[in-house]
C-alpha cells in the first residue's frame, strides 16, 4: 500500500488514511437516507434509489482512489438531486410530463458531455485560467457552504417566512410583502443541543491534537444521542432489511426518444453547467486543502484525472438509477483528518458498499453528529482566506462575491459565476485604464465563461 498509494511521499500512513476515509464516510452517510427521500416522490422507489446511491458512491469513490490517488469521494450531489426531482414533479402539472426515465437519460447525456469536455482538456484549462485569488475564495466559500449545511441539518439555523402581520413596524419587507427570516434554533431541542455538544467534543479533541478527532466526535455524539433517547435503537432497526434486493435497481432505466420529444435540452444544459462549476469548485477546494496545489503543475494533473472519474461517475450513476454523481465537498472532513492519498477514498468507497448490507446501523448515526463535523470542517477551510489579497480590489471584489454567494444563495456554482464575471470586468477595466497595481491576466477561457454565465442567467432565469 505504501508503494501503490505513495503514502510516505505524501507524509501519511495507513492508519491515518483509514481514519480519514471513515471520517469522510461518516460525514457523507446522510446522502444514503436523503437522496432516496428526495427522488422517491418522482416515481423511483426508495429501495432502488438507496441501492443506486450506495453503489454509485462506492464504485466511483474507489475508482477515484485507485486511478487518481486522490482523497475525494463521490456520491449523488445535493442540489442537483433536488433539481432533478423538481423538474419531474413540476412537469406533471403540464401536458407533457417528464418521466423518471427521461430525467435519468438527461443526467446520462450530461455525463457524456463532461467526458468530451474532459478528454478535450477544456475542463482542465480552468485550472490555468482561473486566478489564484478566486481559487482560494472557492475554498473559503465551500467552507461556509458546508457550515450552512451543518447548521441547517442540525436545526441550529432555521428559516421561516413571516407575513406583514408578523413583522414589527418599520421592518423592510421587500416587494412581495413577506420575507424569509433566519433564526437561531431552539437550544432546548435535543438535536440542536447534541450538535453543540458534538462541536465542543471535536473542538476539544482537536485542541488536544487527538488523532481522529472528527470521527471520534461523531461516534461519541452518537453514543450520547442513544443514551438520552434521541436515537431509539429499537425503532431505528425495526423493519430494516440486512439483505439488499438488487432486483429493485433501475439499471439502464433510460428513455432517449422521450428526452427529445418533451424538449429536455435546457435541463441537460442546466445539469452540465451547474455540475461543471460545482465539481471544479469542490476539486480545487479539496486539492488546495490537501496541499496538492502548492506544486501547481502536479496539482493540475491530479485534478484533471479526477475530473475524468467525476465525468464517468455522472453517466455511471444515471445507469444505476440516481441523479448526478459528483465530487463531495464533505471530502474535506477526511482531508482535515489527515487524508492525503487514494487510500482515503478507497476506504470511504468500501464503507459505502458495505452500507448496502449494514444500512440499519448507518441509520443510527444522527444528523446532529454529522452536522457538528461539517461545521468544524467549515472552520478549517476558512484558513485559505489569508491567501487572498484584499488590498487589491481587482482580486478582492470577485473573491468576496465568490465567498458570499455560495452560502447565501446555497449554491456553489453561483459563487464561482459571480467571481468569474466580476474578475473579467474589473481586470479588463484596470488593464485598459492603466491604474491597476499590475497587468492582470485575463485568460481567453475566462472571457468565454463570463459570456456563457451571463447568457445562462439572462436566458435561463438563473436556474
Amino acid at each position: 500500500m505504501n508503494r501503490f498509494f505513495r503514502l510516505q511521499e505524501n507524509g501519511t500512513n495507513v492508519r491515518t488514511e483509514i481514519m480519514a476515509g471513515l471520517t469522510t464516510f461518516m460525514t457523507m452517510a446522510y446522502i444514503l437516507a436523503v437522496n432516496p427521500s428526495i427522488l422517491s416522490p418522482t416515481g423511483l422507489s426508495w429501495d432502488s434509489v438507496f441501492l443506486a446511491t450506495a453503489l454509485a458512491a462506492g464504485i466511483f469513490t474507489i475508482l477515484m482512489g485507485l486511478f487518481v490517488n486522490f482523497p475525494v469521494a463521490l456520491a449523488p450531489g445535493m442540489g442537483l438531486n433536488a433539481y432533478f426531482a423538481a423538474t419531474i414533479l413540476a412537469s406533471q402539472a403540464t401536458g407533457t410530463p417528464i418521466s423518471p426515465a427521461m430525467g435519468l437519460t438527461a443526467v446520462f447525456i450530461s455525463g457524456i458531455i463532461f467526458i468530451i469536455l474532459t478528454v478535450t482538456q477544456i475542463r482542465q484549462m480552468l485550472l490555468v485560467a482561473v486566478p489564484d485569488s478566486i481559487k482560494h475564495a472557492i475554498t473559503v466559500g465551500i467552507g461556509l457552504f458546508i457550515t450552512i449545511i451543518g447548521l441547517k441539518n442540525s436545526g441550529l439555523l432555521t428559516v421561516s417566512v413571516e407575513t406583514l402581520n408578523d413583522i414589527p413596524k418599520g421592518t423592510y419587507t421587500g416587494l412581495l410583502g413577506f420575507e424569509s427570516v433566519i433564526h437561531m434554533g431552539d437550544v432546548h431541542n435535543q438535536g440542536v443541543l447534541l450538535t453543540v455538544i458534538g462541536i465542543l467534543l471535536i473542538a476539544v479533541m482537536m485542541v488536544l491534537r487527538i488523532p481522529g478527532a472528527i470521527l471520534f466526535g461523531i461516534l461519541l455524539t452518537t453514543v450520547i444521542a442513544i443514551l438520552i433517547g434521541n436515537v431509539n435503537v429499537g425503532d431505528t432497526l425495526s423493519g430494516k432489511t440486512w439483505v439488499p434486493n438488487f432486483g429493485e435497481l433501475n439499471f439502464w432505466h433510460f428513455d432517449f426518444a422521450g428526452v427529445f420529444e418533451v424538449g429536455l435540452i435546457t435541463v441537460i444544459l442546466t445539469f452540465t453547467f451547474v455540475e461543471l462549476f460545482d465539481t471544479f469548485g469542490t476539486l480545487v477546494g479539496t486539492a488546495t486543502r490537501a496541499g496538492f496545489m502548492k506544486d501547481k503543475e502536479k496539482g493540475r494533473k491530479k485534478v484533471g484525472k479526477a475530473m475524468m472519474v467525476d465525468a464517468i461517475g455522472v453517466s455511471g450513476g444515471a445507469m444505476l438509477g440516481t441523479s448526478t454523481v459528483t465530487a463531495f465537498v464533505e471530502s474535506s472532513s477526511g482531508i482535515a483528518q489527515g487524508g492525503r492519498t487514494g487510500l482515503t477514498a478507497v476506504t470511504t468507497g468500501i464503507c459505502f458498499l458495505l452500507s448496502i448490507f449494514l444500512s440499519p446501523l448507518v441509520a443510527l448515526v444522527p444528523g446532529s453528529a454529522t452536522s457538528a463535523a461539517l461545521i468544524i470542517v467549515g472552520v478549517l477551510m476558512m484558513q485559505s482566506v489569508k491567501d487572498i489579497d484584499f488590498s487589491d480590489m481587482v482580486y478582492a471584489v470577485p473573491a468576496f462575491l465568490t465567498i458570499a454567494m455560495m452560502p447565501f444563495t446555497y449554491n456553489i456554482a453561483n459563487g464561482i459565476s459571480f467571481g468569474i464575471v466580476f474578475y473579467v470586468i474589473l481586470a479588463t477595466v484596470a488593464n485598459l485604464s492603466g491604474k491597476g497595481k499590475e497587468k492582470y491576466n485575463v485568460h481567453w477561457l475566462m472571457w468565454l465563461l463570463a459570456i456563457l454565465i451571463v447568457a445562462r442567467y439572462v436566458f435561463m432565469a438563473g436556474h
